[in-house]
């Protein structure tokens, strides 16, 4: 039987998960992981604090204040000053202002990106019988133990569906996880 393999989010190595849902190879990178969502979550919150301590009534700021709610680096808002493609006023030693107006119509407002690991979207599947092979149909087709496409539709978290008697899976699971394959 040929595994589907993934893609580790953090290390970037593949390995066969022991779940569908599974995006780490290890224990190790699933802490790794964790530890780094934490940390995009300290950083999403400590930007939001200082996004919300610019008052919006302010008709000048700051380069630092114009870095955090722009997203642009000091160096390059320096740069445009420079240029004079960014007029500002200096007010002594590190009081250069910005006039707010001008900036929001060169850039628009930062937005934070999100970078945190997003859990993986659930699959809608149609569970009707005209879209789903039954057990004993998987097992004929695939000439596979009835026993075994149980176990292997509980280890890769198949949906099914059980009408009557019969248990349905969906077609395109299975033709993606057996497909290619032969089983004797």
């Amino acid at each position: 039987m040929k595994l589907i393999n993934k893609q580790c989010v953090v290390c970037n190595e593949q390995f066969a998960p022991k779940r569908i849902a599974s995006v780490y190879c290890s224990e190790k990178c699933s802490k790794k992981g964790y530890k780094l969502k934490i940390a995009k979550l300290k950083k999403e919150e400590k930007f939001k604090e200082s996004v919300d301590s610019i008052p919006e009534n302010r008709l000048f700021i700051s380069v630092s204040e114009a870095t955090v709610l722009f997203g642009i680096a000091k160096t390059t808002i320096y740069r445009l000053i420079r240029q004079g493609k960014i007029p500002a006023i200096n007010l002594g030693t590190r009081l250069v202002r910005i006039d707010r107006k001008i900036m929001e119509d060169m850039f628009p407002t930062s937005q934070f990106q999100n970078e945190v690991e997003q859990k993986p979207k659930k699959k809608l599947y149609s569970l009707e019988k005209e879209d789903c092979y039954s057990i004993g149909e998987i097992a004929k087709k695939f000439q596979l133990s009835e026993s075994t496409v149980y176990k292997h539709i509980r280890q890769y978290s198949i949906p099914t569906r059980q009408i009557g008697k019969f248990v349905y899976a969906p077609k395109i699971e299975i033709e993606n996880l057996y497909n290619g394959n032969n089983f004797i």
